[in-house]
């Protein structure tokens, strides 16, 4: 009797089960209970504004994601707003990572290991929270993986001199959405030396991880002069590195039961540098200055989901010979099990408290406190981008901080006046909305101006209606009488 895996190749490629799969999961609880948080109002607001205007900010703010907010503007100029334009194309990169997955398994393991890799790929609880996120993460993650899938036909003997230059120009495009993509690279570079690759390979690829390279080198030296937008970043410590090397433990496991062999072209050989190389590659450069995130280098659970699946196929081959009927529900039982595992997880991820905040839910809080001539105000400046993603809701307020704006600035959050001026504008005001964060701002963190902002509310206003709301607060201030004004009456 002919495995059930045998017949799907015959009427579908393999790839496509994982693909449609990823692609179910991203599309369930898309829009988050209608939410957006900060970073994808980030997004939002940029796309949105014409072209020029987007040059104008790149050069003083998000370089690193220039690439991406253009793409962005020409999906929103096509299409509108919303949360579905704003999350399917890493939806749609999601899919096309793990069809990646799934064919770099498949001929290097067999069905199985393609199969099972490509499942357990949009499983993966990183995967699964990028995968809905309307950042440039998900996007470079499908770029790694058609590189390495790239890498790997040529390697085959498969592909011809032209793969080269569209291997290359993947990688560029990579690191045009985010720099630190390049890290991808040194991983290769270990699976050639693994696979003692032949001297004709070593060149051909050290030309195009040159070109990509050289190509960013602009892109890289200028970002630096705008490294303050990373100053956030905590450094790091050793607990940040509890769970890389977890996965790394868990994809060392999967290379050992792969029984990887020098010289030999194997899912350990691919997997295991993808999933180390960027980790420990992040680390190294976190070391010089804090960038420690994993959505940095979120294309190595690429090499994750491909151990894991060299391990299930390993597991499906070690079983058949004694339980050949057993063998082929091995992989749909263990996708169960994860699914069933995972399940609060995934729930967890598709909710709004699964992010920072969210902008959203705060500006319908304002539109349900503000009355036409009120002030609003924002604590840091950067939460004006609730007003920016809903102006609908913040009509009839003035903003009376501000002097120029997020567009005219060329900035993502506008450029505010001096504290003084601030602070007159302020004292002339009956009623001030404040929006800011559900927890304390850290006071030195705050600029001048916002402490000003805070200071003049608490001495001068008191608190009428205060909302917190999914990591935002609302809170509507009214002017205490002067008691002299009241002595006089």
């Amino acid at each position: 009797m002919p495995r059930p895996v045998f017949i799907l190749r015959r009427q579908l490629p393999v790839w496509f089960i994982p693909s449609l799969w990823t692609l179910a999961l991203g599309l369930w609880g898309l829009s988050r209970q209608h939410s957006v948080w900060r970073d994808e109002a980030a997004t939002w607001q940029v796309a949105q504004r014409p072209v020029t205007d987007i040059l104008h900010m790149l050069g003083n703010i998000d370089v690193v994601h220039g690439l991406y907010y253009l793409l962005m503007h020409g999906l929103f100029a096509c299409f509108g707003p919303g949360t579905t334009t704003l999350r399917l194309p890493s939806v749609l990169a999601t899919a096309v990572a793990a069809a990646c997955v799934t064919v770099i398994g498949h001929r290097l393991a067999g069905a199985w290991a393609g199969l099972a890799g490509g499942l357990a790929f949009g499983l993966l609880p990183a995967v699964q929270f990028y995968l809905q996120d309307g950042r440039s993460y998900a996007l470079v993650m499908a770029g790694a993986g058609i590189a390495t899938l790239l890498l790997v036909t040529l390697l085959q003997g498969r592909g011809r001199t032209v793969c080269w230059a569209v291997y290359g120009s993947t990688i560029l495009t990579c690191a045009l959405l985010n720099w630190l993509a390049l890290l991808i690279l040194p991983a290769h570079l270990a699976t050639l030396v693994w696979t003692k690759a032949g001297r004709v390979t070593f060149t051909r690829w050290a030309a195009a991880a040159t070109a990509a390279v050289a190509a960013t080198l602009p892109l890289i030296l200028f970002s630096r002069s705008q490294s303050s937008q990373v100053a956030w970043i905590a450094p790091l410590t050793w607990h940040m590195l509890i769970g890389p090397a977890v996965l790394l433990a868990i994809g060392s496991l999967g290379a050992w039961w792969d029984r990887p062999r020098a010289a030999r072209l194997s899912v350990a050989a691919v997997g295991l540098p993808l999933l180390a190389v960027p980790q420990i590659g992040l680390v190294g450069l976190s070391l010089i200055q804090p960038l420690f995130l994993d959505r940095y280098v979120l294309f190595s659970m690429l090499g994750l989901a491909l151990l894991i699946g060299a391990a299930s196929g390993a597991a499906v081959r070690s079983i058949r010979p004694r339980f050949p009927r057993g063998a082929s529900g091995l992989v749909p039982v263990m996708v169960v099990v994860a699914v069933a595992a995972l399940l609060p997880k995934s729930l967890a991820t598709r909710s709004p408290a699964s992010r920072v905040d969210d902008v959203l839910s705060a500006a319908e809080e304002v539109r349900q406190l503000r009355r036409d001539g009120d002030a609003v105000l924002f604590v840091p400046a950067a939460r004006r981008d609730t007003a920016l993603v809903s102006p609908e809701d913040f009509a009839g307020l003035q903003d009376i901080a501000l002097v120029d704006s997020p567009v005219a600035s060329g900035t993502l959050e506008g450029k505010e006046a001096g504290p003084d001026r601030i602070r007159a504008a302020m004292l002339a005001q009956r009623r001030i909305l404040l929006v800011t964060d559900a927890h304390k701002v850290v006071r030195s963190m705050l600029a001048e101006r916002d402490k000003v902002k805070t200071a003049v509310l608490n001495e001068h206003f008191t608190v009428v209606a205060d909302e917190r709301v999914r990591g935002r607060r609302v809170t509507v201030y009214e002017r205490r009488e002067d008691p002299r004004t009241l002595s006089r009456t």
